[in-house]
């Protein structure tokens, strides 16, 4: 029996040797817990021109160079993975990843689930077409009666449920917007409603040389933030990392490479 107690004796000093050497990653804040690891795990999709794959095989895009330049300031390294859009906020507070940067939509909802930095692109929704459809598709009572598609639990989609012609429609989820883009290239939808900048880097582009945006049919204007887990305090260094880089022209230069400085919220 002395034996047993003893030995229950050193294994519960033991933990309370290492708990006082370290702690558990629930015991550090945020900022301690990635600095800690001494990297940010970054949760994204395909979804250029802000984190995307180019044909040289390069990750690359705006928001893949963007939180490259941040991490560089925090003095940890960026690990991207990419996740599923559905279970993004699972993996965020399972801490599966640290963060969600890429073209992220803050909304009233989505900012009761987490906290969000300062908004950094301004964004709308619009509706991508055929070209030959031009004539046929000008607003959204021409719409009212075909097949529309958008990214799933997407700001596209809220776009359509909001709309009081788009909503008539018959609707039409996917995975990403650019099988968003693809259903219309391939007929199995009429319209699409994505991100202008997804439209603007793609359709009439490449693959998608046949489709076009419906010229002067906003349908939302939004703002791009970067989501973390509620209260981190991350959100505060990563606010002045960016502020820095806003001040010396650094990521203006990058939103013009991406076609995207008329979007850059200074």
């Amino acid at each position: 029996m002395k034996r047993i107690i003893a030995l229950v004796l050193a294994i519960l000093m033991m933990g309370a040797l290492f708990t006082g050497c370290g702690g558990s990653a629930t015991d550090m804040t945020d900022l301690e817990y990635v600095m800690d690891k001494g990297t940010l795990k970054i949760g994204y999709t395909v979804y250029d021109p802000m984190n995307y794959t180019d044909e040289d095989g390069n990750f690359v895009g705006f928001d893949t160079e963007y939180a490259k330049l941040v991490c560089e300031k925090l003095g940890v390294e960026p690990e991207f993975i990419e996740i599923n859009w559905d279970t993004k906020e699972v993996d965020l507070n399972a801490k599966d990843i640290d963060c969600i940067w890429n073209g992220f939509t803050i909304t009233e909802e989505r900012e009761e689930q987490l906290d969000f930095t300062t908004p950094y692109i301004l964004n709308k929704q619009v509706v991508v077409i055929r070209k030959a459809d031009a004539d046929k598709y000008t607003d959204t009572a021409s719409l009212a009666d075909v097949t529309l598609t958008a990214e799933k639990a997407s700001a596209g989609e809220s776009a359509i449920a909001d709309d009081e012609n788009l909503k008539n429609a018959a609707y039409v989820e996917s995975d990403v917007q650019t099988s968003a883009l693809m259903s219309v290239k391939a007929s199995t939808a009429d319209a699409c409603v994505v991100d202008y900048t997804v439209a603007y880097a793609m359709a009439g582009k490449g693959d998608y040389k046949d489709l076009m945006v419906i010229e002067g049919l906003d349908l939302a204007v939004e703002e791009y933030g970067i989501g973390f887990r509620t209260g981190s305090d991350i959100v505060v260094k990563v606010n002045e990392a960016t502020a820095e880089l806003i001040a010396d022209g650094t990521l203006e230069v990058l939103a013009d490479k991406y076609g995207l400085k008329d979007n850059l919220i200074k």
